[in-house]
């Protein structure tokens, strides 16, 4: 009897293949991994006979929830790290680069070596497309499975890749027969983009960040990207900015007539009447053709397109819509286009907005009214021309009758608009002119590119996958270089402007997609075996490695276009607290990233971000003389205070300087007053690494926070006065506290006011912690 372990990358897919293989016979069983580190795994087991022979399958799937799924992340060796000490031009070609677990917290690795240990095969159920297939060289290799299985002669295949399109049985039950080999051209061609982006992206991003964020103090982002696929979809919207800005409106003329029948009750106008002749009114059926099916980057289009009002309402419709389809025949699609990763998504069954919850069930809604529709009739209406003349000139008039609703009556959003109602008349009417009049009219500019039409845009142009476009996009708005506003219009901020403009200036290509669409071309023949992976990622990167020395060499062409648009770093902020080396203040500036900047030694000090800074007590640190100030992240959240320079600068050997910089709170001073060691007070109860440390600014609502990670700890409200004490527990070490309670709230018995204990383990303490995360 030999062991099949079968991977999937979700647990409903493990449990649609299970039963699929197993005819609703297999058991399924959970448990926690690892001291319960891992969220709970899921597992069916089945036993099958194959080939004459018994096999057990073991089908689990593989909680890849970051990344789009990656198991691993890649990543510069942490040595490259270092934006102050690296040249961002090593990134091209001398740094290294390596693979890391994407969530090493749920010790992913771990859990496939102990499944895998002692299994004699492994079937990969992945994705069908280039990156499922990188995962499974990430599944096989690096010290994941193929390590620990049993392997038989050397002849023998071990791990096999199945190929499916859809969840159904048999498309599962083909793939399981026709087992194949995971495509390494397309892992590599995977790889060699990631590899791409990264070097490309991590150079630009250092360079560019580093130095406007040095010059200029309002720029309000905190980080300025460069990105091979960012840079162009930024691209797309700042070309319809600056097509909405150019454009001119222009006027024209239209003349108008309005016409009534003659037995009508038109009133009689003061002035020379005319008569209009009615020439043969001409009809023309037309059909609107109906949608195709849904695949994963046109429901993204179609889904920030429609108007969910249509939605949950008439949903008896569906059932009506549907009988009658039996009734009259299936119309099949012949339009649109196989991607050959997945099939069309479709509904598979039945659901209930109880099961699926409100967003679920209007995105299933969706997904369900879509496909029926894309298998009924045509939309039908008649489209009436009527022309006129009066005297010389020449009108007409059309409008639409709706003849058969067809696929619309599903999608209503896709109805046909409403006209006014066609008179009904014959050749050589006549009617009376009530009125003629000439209207002025302006041409009108494009509107900002929405959503969809931005996906659109990306899709032509090859730029990002349809997992990634997302993400792009979702950048791009993440960075401040565009704003979402009604209507899911995308509206480039002054940043985003600025810096496409800047790109035009020194190189279009870094933002046109036409050099990106070249390099997918690249990508794509690797995955077709037909290009060298190695040559295709030098032949890259030396390409942009010398735009990059370009861009480094003329980047006051960018600047230029930076100081009409923000202000000096100089001329920006408030004075806020007094630099250690001249004694001056400091100015803050607020706008991400926020920092003090000391214009008289023109040096700049990072801060700690995303809370509310402001001088600490005027106390000065005992290292440098920079005056102290006080970060916090609100009322129930940690706060402590730092120095502005031992933050960018740790004093100690000890202390590697971590993307947060180090405050008191990490500081192991010896003797300062606001250092670790005289407020620290002992493990933190959640992370390995983290120290609880008195928040000496929070009382009467005290409070200890750890260093390291999220915890927060709220004790003895309303005490008057809480200390570290010198002396530490006898049980767990932690440094003993001393308590000074409110007679009025005090928590000792007989109303006494003063306490020495441990947090941890004094019975008398324990009532007045709570933990926060």
């Amino acid at each position: 009897m030999k062991t099949v372990l079968m991977v999937a990358e979700k647990p409903s897919l493990a449990q649609s293949i299970a039963k699929i293989l197993s005819k609703g016979t297999c058991c399924r069983s959970s448990h926690k991994f690892l001291q319960g580190v891992c969220t709970e795994r899921l597992i069916h087991a089945m036993t099958t006979q194959r080939h004459g022979q018994t096999l057990v399958y073991c089908v689990l799937f593989v909680c890849l929830k970051h990344r789009f799924g990656v198991l691993r992340t890649l990543n510069s060796l942490s040595k490259y790290n270092n934006w102050d000490k690296v040249d961002p031009a090593e990134l091209f070609s001398k740094a290294p680069t390596e693979k890391k677990e994407a969530s090493p917290k749920l010790n992913m690795i771990k859990f496939l070596q102990a499944e895998a240990k002692g299994c004699h095969y492994v079937v990969l159920w992945l994705d069908c497309d280039k990156e499922g297939e990188n995962i499974c060289f990430e599944v096989m290799y690096w010290d994941a499975i193929l390590p620990v299985i049993n392997k038989g002669s050397t002849r023998e295949k071990s791990v096999y890749r199945a190929k499916f399109s859809s969840i159904t049985d048999t498309d599962i039950c083909k793939a399981m027969n026709c087992l194949g080999e995971p495509n390494h051209n397309e892992a590599l061609a995977v790889d060699a983009r990631q590899e791409l982006d990264l070097r490309i992206g991590c150079a630009f991003t250092r360079f560019q960040t580093k130095y406007f964020q040095g010059k200029y103090g309002n720029l309000d982002s905190s980080l300025i990207s460069f990105g091979p696929c960012q840079t162009p979809t930024l691209g797309f919207c700042v070309e319809r900015h600056d097509k909405i800005q150019s454009f001119k409106p222009e006027t024209y003329w239209i003349l108008q007539a309005k016409v009534t029948p003659l037995d009508g009750n038109s009133p009689i106008l003061n002035f020379h009447r005319y008569i209009s002749v009615c020439s043969i009114p001409t009809g023309q059926k037309n059909d609107a053709n109906k949608h195709y099916s849904l695949i994963n980057v046109c429901l993204q289009k179609q889904f920030v397109m429609i108007h969910f009002e249509f939605i949950n309402k008439n949903i008896l419709l569906l059932c009506h819509q549907v009988k009658a389809l039996l009734s009259e025949g299936l119309n099949r699609p012949r339009k649109g286009t196989d991607a050959g990763d997945h099939p069309p998504i479709t509904p598979m069954r039945s659901a209930s907005e109880a099961e699926l919850g409100c967003d679920g069930w209007r995105l299933y809604e969706y997904i369900t009214r879509h496909f029926i529709a894309t298998v009924s009739q045509d939309c039908k209406y008649l489209q009436t021309t009527i022309d006129f003349n009066i005297g010389t000139e020449a009108f007409s008039c059309s409008g639409k009758t709706l003849m058969s609703a067809g696929f619309t009556a599903l999608m209503p959003w896709q109805n046909i608009p409403l006209e006014e109602a066609m008179p009904t008349c014959e050749c050589g009417d006549t009617f009376t002119v009530d009125e003629i009049k000439l209207v002025e009219k302006q041409t009108s500019p494009p509107d900002y590119l929405t959503e969809a039409e931005l996906i659109t845009l990306m899709e032509k142009h090859g730029i990002g996958t349809d997992a990634s476009i997302p993400v792009h996009i979702n950048n791009i708005c993440q960075r401040n270089y565009v704003t979402v506003e009604s209507g899911r219009k995308l509206k480039p901020t002054n940043l985003g402007i600025v810096l496409v403009h800047g790109y035009y200036k020194i190189d279009a290509e870094l933002v046109l997609p036409t050099i990106r669409s070249a390099v997918e071309k690249q990508l794509n023949l690797i995955a077709l075996g037909r290009a060298n992976y190695q040559q295709v990622l030098h032949h890259t990167l030396e390409i942009f490695k010398r735009k990059f020395h370009y861009f480094v060499d003329v980047i006051t062409g960018m600047d230029e276009l930076m100081e009409v648009s923000f202000s000096p770093i100089a001329e920006t902020g408030k004075p806020l607290s007094r630099c250690g080396k001249c004694h001056r203040f400091m100015k803050y500036i607020q706008a991400k990233p926020s920092r003090l900047h000391c214009s008289h030694c023109d040096e700049t000090y990072s801060l700690p971000q995303n809370g509310a800074i402001k001088l600490y007590k005027e106390l000065r640190c005992p290292l440098d003389d920079f005056e102290l100030v006080l970060w916090t992240s609100g009322a129930r959240g940690k706060s402590y205070p730092l120095c502005p320079y031992c933050f960018s600068n740790p004093p100690f050997r000890d202390m590697k300087k971590a993307y947060l910089g180090m405050g008191c709170n990490e500081c192991t001073h010896p003797s300062c007053q606001h250092s670790l060691n005289s407020f620290g007070i002992g493990q933190c109860v959640e992370c390995d690494s983290g120290v609880l440390v008195l928040d000496p600014t929070s009382g009467p609502k005290w409070k200890m926070a750890c260093n390291k990670c999220n915890v927060v700890v709220h004790f003895f409200e309303h005490a008057h006065r809480v200390q570290v004490a010198q002396e530490s527990c006898d049980t767990c070490d932690a440094s003993l506290v001393a308590v000074d309670f409110n007679k009025t709230h005090s928590e000792l018995p007989s109303c006494e006011t003063q306490h020495t204990g441990c947090v941890f383990c004094d019975p008398i303490f324990q009532d007045a912690v709570e933990l926060k995360h």
